[in-house]
C-alpha cells in the first residue's frame, strides 16, 4: 500500500518523483506529463537551451531563456501537479539558474553532482523546495551541518542516489564495482535516522527519497520498509511517449544488452553509467577534441578535458546516437518497448 509523498505545503498523490535527466531528455514534455499523474515532474536545466537558434553564440542567455519557457509548457500539462528542476552543482553560473526557475515559479529545486552548499541562500524567502542528492551518509551529515550551522536551517526532503543508477554518480568507481546490497541499504537506514535529528530539531517532516535501479512496486516496498517515503525513477521513463528525448535514443535503450552498459569517465569528474557505443569506443583511445566550448561546467577546461560533454549528450539527445553520450540506469538493458508514462506509473502503483 503506497501513500502521498509530503514536502512542506507540497503533496504528491503518488511518492514517486521523475528524475531530471540532461541534455533534452526530461523537459517539459516528461515532466508535465509526470505532474499530471500525481508524480513529481522534474526538467533537467542542464543546457536546456540547446534547441535555440542563438544558443551556440549565446549558451547562457538561451538556457535561462529556455528554464522559464519550459516551466510554464509544463505548467500547462501538469493540471496542477508539482513541478521541479534538476540544478547540477557543477554548472557554470549555477546561482544563475537557481534564480531563473524560482523567477518562474518553480516548485522544487533538486541539486546534486557536487554537494549544493549554497542553495538555502538562494532560494531563501521564497516558496521553492530544496532537495539536495547526496551519495552516502558521510556526504548527508557533511551537508546537514553546514546548512544547519551556516544558515540555520535544513533541507524540505533528501535525495539518496544509489549506485544502480543512470548519469553522474556520486561513488567512486571501486564503490561502484565492489556495491553490496545489503551494506548500501543499511547506510539508508541511517540517513534516514540522521534525517530525523533534523526533522526534529527544525519542527518539520524531512522526509528521505531514494533512487537508483528501483523496478516495481516490489523494490519501492522494500525501501518503503528502511524508512524511505519516496523514489526517484529516471531510466524507465526514457522509453515513453511523452519523454522529450529523440526516438533513437530510446531505441537504444531498448536494444542494448546488459553487458553493453559500462561505468564511464565524465569530464565533469564524477564516475558516469552510459550505454556502450562508438563515442565511448573512441573516448577509450584518448583525448576527443573540442571544437566549440559551451560553458557548462564550472571546473571544465576546453584544452585538458577527455571530451565535450554537452555535445555529445545533444547528439544523445538528437539523437546522433553513434556521435553520442548514452546516459542510462543499470537497468536499462531491461526496457524493451516503448510505453506510456501511465505503463511505467502502473508498475508501481498498479
Amino acid at each position: 500500500m503506497f501513500h502521498s509523498l509530503k514536502i512542506g505545503d507540497l503533496t504528491a498523490k503518488l511518492p514517486i518523483i521523475q528524475g531530471g535527466m540532461g541534455v533534452g531528455i526530461s523537459l517539459s514534455s516528461l515532466a508535465g506529463a509526470v505532474a499530471a499523474k500525481g508524480g513529481i515532474g522534474v526538467i533537467s536545466t542542464a543546457q536546456i537551451g540547446f534547441t535555440e537558434a542563438d544558443y551556440d553564440r549565446k549558451p547562457l542567455e538561451a538556457n535561462l531563456r529556455m528554464v522559464g519557457e519550459h516551466i510554464r509548457r509544463a505548467r500547462q500539462a501538469a493540471k496542477g501537479g508539482i513541478l521541479g528542476v534538476n540544478i547540477m552543482v557543477a554548472t557554470k553560473n549555477y546561482e544563475m539558474y537557481v534564480k531563473e526557475a524560482v523567477k518562474n515559479g518553480i516548485d522544487i529545486i533538486i541539486s546534486g553532482a557536487g554537494l549544493p552548499t549554497e542553495l538555502p541562500a538562494l532560494v531563501k524567502g521564497t516558496k521553492t523546495k530544496i532537495i539536495p542528492i547526496i551519495s552516502s551518509l558521510k556526504g548527508a551529515r557533511v551537508l546537514l551541518k553546514l546548512w544547519d550551522r551556516k544558515e540555520n536551517t535544513a533541507p524540505d526532503a533528501v535525495l539518496i542516489e544509489g549506485p544502480k543508477a543512470g548519469g553522474h554518480l556520486g561513488f567512486t568507481v571501486e564503490e561502484i564495482q565492489n556495491h553490496e546490497e545489503g551494506v548500501y541499504k543499511k547506510e539508508i537506514e541511517e540517513i534516514v535516522s540522521l534525517v530525523k535529528e533534523y526533522s526534529e530539531k527544525y519542527e518539520k517532516d524531512i522526509p528521505v527519497i531514494t533512487a537508483g535501479g528501483i523496478l516495481n512496486k516490489q523494490d519501492m516496498e522494500e525501501y518503503f520498509s528502511l524508512g524511505v517515503k519516496g523514489i526517484q525513477v529516471a531510466t524507465k521513463f526514457v522509453t515513453t511517449e511523452e519523454c522529450d528525448a529523440d526516438y533513437r535514443y530510446k531505441e537504444a535503450y531498448i536494444n542494448c544488452k546488459k553487458e553493453d552498459i559500462m561505468i564511464v569517465k565524465s569530464p565533469v569528474g564524477m564516475p558516469g553509467r552510459a550505454i556502450r557505443n562508438d563515442f565511448i569506443e573512441k573516448t577509450l583511445l584518448g583525448k576527443v577534441p573540442v571544437n566549440h566550448c559551451h560553458g557548462c561546467i564550472k571546473t571544465c577546461n576546453p584544452k585538458e578535458t577527455p571530451y565535450c560533454i554537452t555535445e555529445a549528450l545533444i547528439n544523445a539527445a538528437k539523437g546522433n546516437i553513434q556521435k553520442a553520450l548514452l546516459f542510462c540506469g543499470a537497468n536499462a538493458y531491461l526496457e524493451d518497448r516503448i510505453r506510456t508514462v501511465d505503463d511505467v506509473l502502473g508498475d508501481y502503483f498498479g
